[in-house]
């Protein structure tokens, strides 16, 4: 009785895991299916990493991340986040064409920040692929 629970388990973990790596999605329909277009946009940053080098504790730092969409649709950014609070970017609400250029403005406030920094800021879209990150990353100094 003990190998047919166990086998009957193992059959269901098998099952489970072969379905979770089939799911898909899509937009419109009832199946959750993710689809990777030719056609998809994607973001291609001019520098992935700005390095602010060395500045006293309470700067502000405000650096423009550059990209440009080098896919066949227009690239929509649905959001933009950082790793804390005291690095807020700002990104293009309108859809960027093929071959068009954005920025994604950043703003970071050391206050209260000693030592090295790295801030990431995630940028999601419906670009291949829909994450990607770019980095401001410094040294924050006590100011006297």
């Amino acid at each position: 009785m003990k190998k047919v629970f166990i086998l009957a388990i193992a059959a269901l973990s098998f099952t489970a895991c072969r379905n979770a790596n089939n799911s898909t999605t899509e937009v419109a329909g009832s199946t959750n299916k993710t689809v990777v277009s030719a056609d998809a946009p994607v973001v291609v940053f001019e520098r992935e990493i700005f390095d602010f080098g060395k500045i006293k504790q309470g700067e502000k730092v405000n650096h423009e991340f550059k990209f440009k969409n080098t896919g066949k649709s227009p690239l929509i950014i649905s959001n933009a986040t950082a790793t804390c609070g005291c690095t807020v970017p700002e990104f293009p609400k309108e859809p960027i064409l093929p071959g068009k250029e954005g920025v994604i403005k950043v703003t970071f406030n050391s206050q209260g920040k000693e030592g090295m920094q790295d801030k990431v800021i995630t940028v999601n879209s419906n670009a291949n692929p829909a994450t990607s990150s770019v980095h401001l990353v410094g040294d924050v100094r006590l100011g006297k």
